[in-house]
């Protein structure tokens, strides 16, 4: 099959294209080579047997002839930093939502469109995630975001209306639309418009939303995004790693194979249009214990840091619940967080340093009173 991948070059982008290149695919990347990832001058390589064009997403609509004769076409192109979303609201408007838009006007234009147009959506479009009151745990619960006034005041975990306090579950996809950041509204904004658009023009659309993936490939040099990435370059130059709130924030950390291998398998799953599909790895880990394990996977002994510092938009707990994937697409995750930061850190070790940005990209944050004040 002839698959294009828009933000081809990114962490997941290549990884995917290197596993379709194996299967005998014909594949074309097309991603903008942006600085914020790849840096002022990209060192990235393309696949080996892959065709790449370097062009931004909002200008595919000229150049529509790229996709036009495509079986498949992957939507990954997307800017992905939650705190940054909530000042560079504009871009990433503009990079998301019109991107997309663009995308889908482009697939308008073609003589001979993709069959399946397959979006990697993000776990963020829940917001808080999926929660349950011990007292009725038959019945779920989604909790609004915290406001500034509550994280202010050190009010980390959700509560019940008469203070008692919630306690996370697996977040399933029937969860309305939730999003507490700009970036999570553009993730629930391309979902709609791909839903809208897509079936009209006799594509298949399937949306993935994605917990925190992580892995060999994946940018060391954006601050905005990617805690592993940003905790093992502190870790590298002997930083503290500093741990926001009290540390016992949690996330999905799901290993960039088994991210692949459910787009692989969404490729020629037969996934009803209206259902989206989780991936991740199905369970918690919280921020303290990933730290601990990235120090002691990397072999930098430092220390880590509890801050009490916060950022607007930040969630405070979210894990997937995996049961649909495992239905449709035979998804099951294979890489435990062990052994995937193992892998990391030996590929981050020799990756070249780059300077730690986290603190100044904390420090915007604050400029904008979306932050902490420190």
């Amino acid at each position: 099959m002839r698959i294009a991948i828009t933000g081809g070059m990114g962490f997941i982008g290549q990884a995917l294209a290197r596993n379709l290149l194996r299967g005998g695919h014909d594949v074309l990347l097309i991603d903008n080579l942006s600085p914020q990832i790849h840096g002022d001058i990209p060192r990235a390589t393309t696949p080996e047997g892959a065709s790449l064009r370097r062009l931004d997403i909002k200008e595919i609509v000229d150049d529509h002839t790229l996709i036009d004769g495509c079986d498949a076409v992957y939507h990954l192109a997307a800017e992905t930093g939650t705190a940054q979303s909530m000042y560079r609201i504009r871009h990433y408007v503009s990079v998301n939502e019109l991107g997309t838009g663009a995308l889908l006007e482009a697939l308008a234009k073609c003589e001979r469109r993709p069959a399946k147009l397959v979006l990697a959506s993000s776990r963020s479009v829940y917001g808080e995630g999926a929660y349950i009151d011990p007292r009725e745990p038959a019945r779920i619960i989604q909790p609004t975001s915290r406001t500034p006034e509550q994280l202010a005041a050190g009010n980390w975990e959700l509560l019940a209306t008469d203070g008692h306090p919630l306690q996370p579950v697996a977040t399933p996809e029937n969860l309305s639309f939730a999003p507490g950041s700009v970036y999570a509204a553009t993730k629930a904004a391309q979902e709609l418009l791909i839903r809208s658009a897509a079936p009209a023009l006799g594509i298949t659309p399937v949306v993935l939303r994605f917990q925190n993936v992580f892995g060999e490939g994946q940018s060391l040099q954006n601050p905005y995004t990617g805690i592993i990435s940003i905790f093992f370059n502190r870790a590298r130059q002997g930083l503290p790693i500093a741990l926001f709130e009290d540390g016992l924030e949690s996330r999905d950390f799901v290993h960039i194979d088994d991210i692949v291998g459910g787009l692989v398998a969404s490729l020629f799953a037969d996934v009803p249009d209206e259902e989206a599909i989780n991936l991740g790895a199905g369970e918690p880990t919280t921020v303290a214990q990933l730290a601990e394990a990235l120090v002691e996977a990397s072999g930098h002994a430092v220390q880590t840091n509890v801050t009490g510092e916060y950022r607007v938009g930040d969630i405070r707990h979210c894990y997937a619940d995996i049961d649909r994937a495992r239905r449709y697409l035979g998804y099951s995750p294979q890489v435990s967080l062990a052994d995937g930061l193992a892998r990391f850190c030996a590929w981050a070790e020799s990756q070249p340093a780059f300077e730690d940005r986290s603190e100044r990209a904390m420090a915007e944050l604050r400029e904008r009173k979306l932050a902490s004040a420190g």
